[in-house]
C-alpha cells in the first residue's frame, strides 16, 4: 500500500513541476519631478494681538484694574464694528514682580515689589481700512503691549487652486525638458501627490494705506504669496 501512494506522488510531481526562480515582470520605467507653484492676492483680514498689562501692590488689585483697562479695550473694538466671534481671549497671566539688592558678602536679596497682570486678545478685523484706527484707539484706551499683525485671506482656496495648476504645469514643463535632453519619449502620468502648500509669513510688495484710511497709525496691507509643491510621475516610453 506505501509504494503505491509513492508512485502516486511521483508521477504528481512529474506532472506539475515546481518552478523555481521565476523572474518578475521589470518595472516600467519613470520619472518623478517636483513642480512648484505660486499665486498672489491682496489680504482682507488683519489678525491683531493686543496686550493689557497692569501692575499693583497685590493681586486682586492689579487684576481689577487689568479687567477694567480690558473691558474698554474690548468696548472700543465693538462699537468699531468688530464682532463677538473676531474677538477672543488668548491668555491671561498673573505674576510677581521683585527687586533686587545686592548684600554685602555678594548674595542678592529678592524683596516684593508688585504683582503683574497681563490679559491678551486676538483681533480679527475684517475691514482693513479699520487696522489703524483700531490700533490707536486701543493703545490709548490702556493696551500697552503687543500689537502684532499678521494679513491673511478668510478663504484663499481659489488662489490656491491657481497655485496648484502652476505646480502642474510647472511638472510637466520640468518633465518634457528632461525626456527630450535624455532622448526618451514621455508617457502618461502614473501618479500626483502634493507635497505642501503654504504663504509666507510676511506680506510681500507692500503698499501703503492712506493715512486718512489707516489713522494715526501707518498699515501696509501688501500682498500674500501662497505657494504649493506636487510631485508627479511619470511613465517613460
Amino acid at each position: 500500500m506505501t509504494m503505491k501512494y509513492s508512485a502516486l506522488a511521483l508521477a504528481a510531481a512529474l506532472a506539475f513541476p515546481t518552478v523555481v526562480g521565476a523572474a518578475e515582470p521589470a518595472q516600467t520605467p519613470r520619472i518623478v519631478v517636483t513642480g512648484e507653484g505660486e499665486a498672489s492676492v491682496a489680504p482682507d483680514m488683519a489678525l491683531l494681538s493686543l496686550a493689557v498689562m497692569r501692575e499693583a501692590p497685590t493681586a486682586r488689585e492689579a487684576l481689577e484694574a487689568n479687567n477694567n483697562a480690558m473691558a474698554a479695550v474690548i468696548a472700543a473694538m465693538k462699537a468699531a464694528g468688530i464682532e463677538e466671534r473676531d474677538l477672543q481671549t488668548a491668555g491671561v497671566q498673573i505674576m510677581p514682580r521683585y527687586d533686587y539688592t545686592n548684600r554685602p558678602d555678594g548674595t542678592q536679596e529678592a524683596k516684593l515689589a508688585a504683582y503683574q497682570v497681563t490679559n491678551t486678545l486676538s483681533v480679527r478685523v475684517r475691514d482693513l481700512a479699520k487696522t489703524g484706527e483700531i490700533l490707536d484707539k486701543s493703545v490709548s484706551l490702556g493696551v500697552n503691549q503687543g500689537g502684532s499683525i499678521t494679513f491673511t485671506n478668510d478663504n484663499p482656496s481659489s488662489v490656491i487652486t491657481d497655485a496648484r495648476k502652476k505646480a502642474v504645469a510647472d511638472a510637466l514643463a520640468k518633465a518634457r525638458t528632461l525626456t527630450e535632453a535624455a532622448g526618451v519619449e514621455l508617457g502618461r502620468i502614473l501618479e500626483i501627490s502634493e507635497g505642501s502648500h503654504a504663504r509666507p509669513p510676511m506680506p510681500y510688495m507692500a503698499k501703503a494705506m492712506r493715512a486718512e484710511d489707516a489713522g494715526s497709525v501707518p498699515i501696509q496691507a501688501g500682498e500674500n504669496s501662497y505657494k504649493v509643491q506636487v510631485n508627479v510621475t511619470f511613465e517613460l516610453k
